[in-house]
């Protein structure tokens, strides 16, 4: 029986049950994605499941998906058909898929994997427990119809004891052409301040030091909360927020993702240079260097603007990192359309930069373009770029030398038990001996001043400054 049910039944939150088995959850994607995984495993340590020791082992498999490119969407299936096959010996293993493939398949999912037990789309992942309570009373179940996101009342499982991402705003109303996370993800939902400020309190109770705003456009944040002031400005923005929550005791960093040059404000800038815990370090995609191409993506601005925020940016905080994204490839993009882009990364002199080129997602308008370039296009103008990316990453990366940095210890280094793992306030990747010249040790959680004497594309090497 198919169960496409999805009304709103809050979550247990009462002593743990027990003997509820062990569980695996596989991550593809963004940041909300990781945190939605979070929230996930809250639920399910809640529900009386524990963490399995391998994905194999575990009775209840969850992959929250991702369908931003087509490559993240078929390794997806790939997981899948391998643990399809085991259930089929091992018919007691619940499989579950989440996240935005989930919400763009649908029930056709099922078709293509009748093995399937829950289909769950984002923004039903605070009511795992509720769609898992039937699927235990023998339904498959499709839970992708919209659904407004009340404040959430799940304990996230959180990976790092440091560092933790707060959902701030859920969803997009923007309609790139390239882009599926508006039809996966849903309309702008922007939780209540009072309620962000109480998360962050209450991180900051349990020891946390450092908290990551996220929105899928995190600069609209607000947009769909009442309140204007009596100048007219409309209140519960972004920046508003910022001061809101900054002085909370505890937190020392404050970072912020994604944002969209829309929207990006001068205010929310200087609100950054004044505000001690916001972080050097800003995540501003670009997406392409050319003004006709991106009209052709329905951006919303021009890379005029887009330079103006970043000057901006660079002459009230010298010091800061910026960094990017960038879609090459796009249907109909010229060679000198694509030379645009690589000027402006010249220009710019970007901290570091995500790239891609352009793979068709179902259901936008790009995809239908009857000027999509060649694969070896593709092939080349990325190849193209991350040499430059790599290059000038390595180029920003010099400034650091000799510099002495503040580095919050969130590890130990994988590869080296007796180095500690952490990141500048410009979020640049830093590892350093755990113990300083007078035998001092340091942990996770520790804030160390690190001298940098050695510099990577993408990361920093250090010694504890004395």
């Amino acid at each position: 029986m198919i169960s496409t049910q999805t009304q709103t039944i809050q979550p247990r939150f009462n002593e743990p049950m027990k003997n509820r088995g062990s569980y695996w959850i596989t991550t593809f994607g963004c940041q909300m994605n990781k945190a939605d995984s979070e929230r996930m495993a809250g639920i399910l340590r809640n529900m009386g499941y524990e963490e399995a020791s391998t994905e194999l082992n575990a009775d209840l498999v969850l992959y929250n998906t991702c369908t931003i490119r087509d490559n993240a969407e078929q390794k997806v299936y790939s997981y899948l058909g391998r643990q399809a096959q085991r259930k089929r010996s091992s018919p007691h293993l619940k499989l579950v898929v989440a996240g935005c493939v989930a919400q763009q398949e649908g029930e056709a999912l099922l078709r293509r994997v009748p093995e399937l037990d829950l289909v769950m789309g984002p923004q039903h992942a605070n009511r795992l427990e509720t769609l898992l309570n039937q699927v235990d009373n023998g339904q498959q179940v499709v839970a992708t119809d919209e659904h407004k996101i009340i404040e959430d009342v799940t304990t996230a499982r959180r990976d790092s004891k440091i560092c933790a991402w707060v959902n701030v705003i859920y969803g997009c109303n923007e309609r790139c052409t390239y882009c599926v996370v508006p039809s996966v993800r849903g309309k702008e939902q922007s939780r209540e301040p009072k309620a962000i400020k109480l998360e962050i309190e209450k991180l900051a109770q349990k020891g946390y030091k450092e908290i990551t705003l996220l929105g899928q456009n995190i600069d609209a944040y607000g947009r769909d909360l009442p309140g204007i002031t009596s100048s007219g400005r409309r209140q519960n923005t972004l920046t508003d927020l910022l001061y809101f929550i900054h002085d909370v005791q505890g937190i020392e960093r404050i970072r912020f993702a994604t944002s969209h040059p829309r929207y990006f404000t001068t205010r929310l800038i200087k609100a950054c240079s004044e505000l001690p815990k916001l972080c050097e370090h800003f995540h501003i995609p670009f997406q392409s260097g050319n003004n006709d191409v991106l009209r052709r993506m329905a951006r919303g601005y021009t890379i005029e603007k887009y330079k103006r925020i970043i000057y901006k940016i660079k002459e009230l905080m010298p010091n800061a990192a910026i960094s990017s994204d960038v879609i090459v490839a796009f249907p109909g993009e010229t060679e000198s359309q694509f030379k645009n882009t690589i000027q402006l990364i010249k220009e710019i002199g970007f901290d570091q930069v995500n790239t891609a080129a352009y793979s068709p997602r179902p259901n936008t308008p790009a995809a239908k373009w009857p000027d999509q370039l060649p694969e070896e296009v593709k092939v080349n103008r990325l190849k193209e770029l991350n040499i430059l990316v790599e290059k000038i990453a390595r180029q920003r990366n010099n400034r650091y030398i000799n510099q002495i940095e503040e580095i919050l210890v969130e590890n130990i280094n994988r590869k080296n038990n007796e180095q500690l793992m952490g990141r500048t306030r410009t979020n640049r990747l830093t590892f350093f001996p755990k113990r300083n010249h007078q035998n001092k040790s340091y942990s996770i959680g520790d804030l160390v001043k690190v001298e940098i004497n050695e510099i990577r594309s993408f990361s920093l090497g250090g010694v504890i400054a004395k």
